[in-house]
């Protein structure tokens, strides 16, 4: 079974629209600085972006601040053709709560995972829709610890009920993931060493405990 090329995807778009002189309004879902480096210098070049800081999975509250703290840093510091908005959620770490219930011991990239994906990606959509966005995604796909394809099916339907262009994405490849790291070194970002959730962290120190 072949598997959908979702990088090559977005390459056409992005060769279409500047085939075309065109630069649509792209409401980018961020989940922190690091992640968001490689995707801005790609996106950037071609849509006018704004960064949608919505993370209800981050624990605790101070984690959540801290990396929108270094966000908000990084798109004052990143030499982008455009600079980027920043347009952050409130904090509402029970939405996320709700829809783990039950999933608590799911290993991170499981069930809770693609639950969180949704949340995640329909609060972009509805705000691109709101805010009359041509396009929506999500920085997600840059992390090798992140399933593109559900990512991207889920964008997909989506797209498709709140009728907004899903920008079909898979960061990490063309070494996407690697400059990430590069460029997180380079400009000394908080970088952690888990996704957000108690979940994750938790096995993350269990991994460290090894």
């Amino acid at each position: 079974m072949n598997r959908i090329r979702y990088d090559e995807l977005m390459r056409e778009d992005i060769a279409r629209l500047k085939e075309q002189g065109r630069r649509p309004r792209l409401l980018l879902h961020v989940c922190c600085a690091p992640c968001s480096t490689a995707c801005l210098e790609l996106l950037t070049d071609v849509f006018d972006v704004t960064c949608f800081y919505c993370n209800p999975n981050i624990s605790p509250q101070e984690e959540y601040e801290r990396r929108l703290q270094e966000l908000d840093r990084l798109l004052k510091e990143l030499p982008l053709r455009a600079r980027p908005d920043l347009l952050p959620c409130a904090y509402e770490p029970e939405r996320f709560e709700a829809i783990a219930l039950g999933l608590e011991a799911e290993p991170e990239g499981g069930a809770r995972c693609e639950k969180c994906y949704r949340l995640r990606l329909e609060e972009t959509a509805r705000a691109a829709k709101a805010h009359g966005y041509d396009y929506f995604t999500t920085t997600l796909s840059v992390s090798p610890y992140k399933n593109a394809e559900k990512l991207n099916t889920i964008g997909a339907a989506l797209a498709e009920t709140w009728g907004v262009r899903y920008l079909f994405s898979d960061f990490k490849k063309r070494d996407g993931y690697l400059r990430s790291i590069r460029l997180s070194a380079e400009y000394g970002l908080y970088r952690q060493d888990y996704c957000g959730c108690v979940y994750s962290k938790a096995q993350a120190e269990a991994r460290q405990a090894l």
